[in-house]
């Protein structure tokens, strides 16, 4: 949008009057909700991270915890492809995985994750001290213990399996570890095979009253001052970055990005800056547009001596350019100066001529301009964005649409939504349509399926077949939740797939076990007679056609049965019942703390965690992550080791400008190998606690 044409949008907005969306007009009313089904993949994903759809519609899916899982809708199965040992402090660990734009020919996956390289780890012999949280205050030397990387690569990938031999490094990203926050981690192409990647400012925002992080103090962490990444020209952080991958791994810089190679203080892999955390972008390939959208700091609420409230951006990427973090939302909205030492505040930033003069910054001292991004939004109602409704903030640049006339798909997605950007809320549970005018604003916003539940969703893309490929994280903190999946949502033509139920007793015993399976509740939308498909030991042969079998595995181990049902026009899907023979899972209670306990932030909180298990247990393999919890995502700050300890809820006082903050503490346990082919059990629990008004906690 040029100047004049914002400045007129905004004196319309101002008076109260509504933009005329002229594109809108001519669009047509969107199918109902009815045409639409959605299927259910993988019930149980890990962590879930990202996703990626292959030419034959096998579906990648990553956990942060470093495993890459494969579904394949022949058979129905999900396989594990891999497990990446990787660094899990804070919000890292495995993150983004795209496929190579040649994969039919070449068989590359690109991943983004965190090595575990030589990083200090918490030692469970001092249950009174963290080693793995890196200091708040100290000196250099302090910070330099702690400095990592979040690496790109790209792995072949073997039939079922990811070969982690074949390891080609891309490009690192530095970290500053053992201190929270954002890492981005989205990768796509575009047309031309550039790689885009986004990364996250790696910056503690939990000291900063929900508004900027700029803590320019000598002796404070630097990973308090988004200026040394985000705002950093010199700096890959909190940018969205371009490359093309060599041969043989590495890169080189194609022409255009926004700063020429040479140029003195800058890094000419970045084509935008300013960023926060792009958790999610996508590339329209018809275009090479970029819809990308980033995360907004927590402040609730404006304070005119700190600046606005915090808001989620999405951008119409078509150009390099800087969009304003940590200085500024939009070319309008500025955030005022502070001293964290003195605690006063100074001027508002100059989103014109926007200048980084903090002592950490190793770039230029001179900025570009700050872009006008196409939406911007509080969390209360937006005046310019009323659609977008109200609640928590986290915004998810989706896919375009490109609709193939051609396609004998039975499951593709119609003509309507062609060419149209998808926007997706990960803490509003919705996905919207952004119907966008002939200079790429957003002229109207329009509920896509919206009596689908889409819970959390994490991430999300078109498949080959045109349907719509979703990946759900569900409601908790950091684990495999019970509502996180996998799924597909179909444009039904004609009859609709089947929905399998599976059941099994018993689900726990040492080989040989036999286990009654049962496909109750299994159900046709339509009534269809099923035929059934049993597979019992993974190795993609039917075992068992009766919709009910029994089965005897002989050898303790892990398996995943699954059950394939399919209607009369071959339309099928699968559930699985996931199943380790052998020692049974352990029982994870937190003896302390309990919820509804008084509490406050700053506090220093013991715990205690009980593990019952049929094997002796070990202390040292318990894990306690304390998690701030803010609306309905989390922020994990430290990681302990130890059946007990303590753990201080490290937050500024006066992080009022975030509302529904809660203590949020989750133990897990592993137990240890017991034999070959037999994975350890594992196991988890949550406290919540909600601060409380109650004076003189403070540990």
């Amino acid at each position: 949008m040029n100047r004049t044409a914002f400045a007129s949008a905004l004196l319309l907005v101002t008076a109260g009057l509504a933009v005329p969306p002229a594109a809108a007009a001519a669009a047509p009313a969107a199918p109902p909700d009815s045409s639409f089904q959605k299927v259910t993949l993988n019930d149980f994903p890990g962590e879930p991270m990202s996703l990626a759809v292959l030419p034959d519609l096998r579906v990648l899916h990553t956990s942060r915890t470093g495993e890459v899982r494969i579904h394949d809708p022949r058979t129905g199965l999900n396989t594990l492809a891999a497990d990446i040992p990787v660094y899990e402090h804070d919000e890292e660990g495995l993150q983004g995985v795209a496929i190579d734009p040649n994969f039919a020919q070449n068989k590359w996956v690109y991943l983004y994750y965190s090595p575990p390289l030589d990083t200090p780890v918490d030692d469970p012999a001092t249950p009174g001290v963290n080693e793995g949280d890196a200091p708040e205050t100290g000196t250099e030397a302090d910070w330099q213990r702690f400095k990592g990387a979040l690496r790109l690569s790209r792995f072949k990938l073997d039939g079922m399996k990811l070969n982690l031999a074949s390891e080609q490094q891309i490009i690192d990203v530095a970290t500053d570890r053992g201190i929270c926050c954002h890492v981005g981690g989205q990768i796509d192409f575009d047309s031309k095979g550039n790689l885009y990647l986004s990364t996250g400012d790696d910056t503690n925002p939990f000291a900063s009253d929900g508004y900027i992080p700029i803590d320019e103090r000598a002796d404070r962490n630097p990973a308090y001052d988004a200026q040394r990444s985000s705002a950093n020209t010199n700096d890959l952080r909190g940018k969205l970055l371009r490359i093309k991958p060599k041969a043989g791994g590495g890169y080189t810089v194609p022409a255009g990005n926004l700063f020429k190679p040479g140029t003195a203080k800058t890094r000419p892999e970045i084509y935008a800056m300013g960023l926060r955390n792009a958790f999610r972008f996508a590339v329209d390939r018809r275009t090479d547009n970029v819809y990308l959208a980033d995360y907004s700091p927590d402040a609730s609420n404006p304070n005119p001596e700190r600046g606005p409230a915090g808001h989620g951006r999405w951008m119409l990427i078509d150009k390099p350019a800087n969009y304003g973090w940590p200085y500024c939302v939009t070319p309008t909205i500025a955030y005022r100066d502070y001293d964290f030492a003195t605690g006063q505040s100074g001027k508002k930033f100059n989103c014109a001529r926007p200048v980084n003069d903090s002592p950490h910054n190793t770039g230029k001292r001179q900025l570009p301009p700050v872009e006008q991004p196409q939406v911007w939004y509080p969390s209360a109602a937006s005046g310019e964005f009323p659609q977008l409704g109200t609640g928590g903030i986290g915004p998810m640049g989706g896919p375009a649409y490109d609709y193939d006339g051609t396609s004998t798909s039975r499951t593709r997605w119609p003509a309507y939504y062609d060419g149209v950007p998808l926007f997706y809320e990960w803490t509003r549970d919705y996905i919207k349509e952004f119907r966008l005018d002939s200079d790429g604003d957003v002229a109207d916003i329009r509920p896509v399926v919206p009596s689908l539940v889409v819970d959390n969703p994490m991430d999300m893309e078109f498949g080959p077949d045109g349907a719509l490929y979703v990946l759900e994280y569900g409601d908790g903190y950091f684990a495999e939740n019970p509502d996180a999946q996998l799924s597909r949502i179909d444009f039904v033509r004609g009859n609709r797939t089947p929905i399998p139920k599976i059941s099994g007793t018993p689900t726990v015993g040492q080989a040989p076990l036999t286990v009654a399976f049962s496909s109750a509740g299994t159900t046709d939308p339509d009534g269809d007679r099923l035929s059934y498909a049993w597979d019992f030991n993974a190795d993609g042969s039917v075992d068992s056609t009766a919709p009910n079998a029994t089965w005897t595995f002989a050898e303790n181990g892990s398996y995943t049965p699954t059950l394939k049902v399919t209607d009369r026009t071959g339309r099928s899907a699968s559930a699985t019942l996931p199943l380790v023979v052998g020692p049974t899972a352990p029982v994870v209670e937190f003896v302390a703390p309990v919820a509804g306990q008084p509490f406050q932030f700053g506090q220093t909180v013991a715990y205690e965690v009980k593990v019952t298990d049929d094997l002796p247990v070990d202390c040292s393999r318990v894990k306690v992550t304390y998690v701030l919890g803010h609306d309905e995502h989390g922020h994990p700050l430290s990681t302990s080791t130890g059946c007990s300890g303590t753990i201080p809820t490290f937050i500024d006082g006066g992080h009022s400008g975030a509302d529904n903050l809660t203590a949020v503490f989750v133990a897990e346990y592993t137990d240890a190998p017991t034999e070959p082919g037999v994975p350890p059990q594992s196991a988890s629990a949550t406290v919540v606690l909600d601060p409380t008004p109650v004076a003189g906690l403070a540990g």
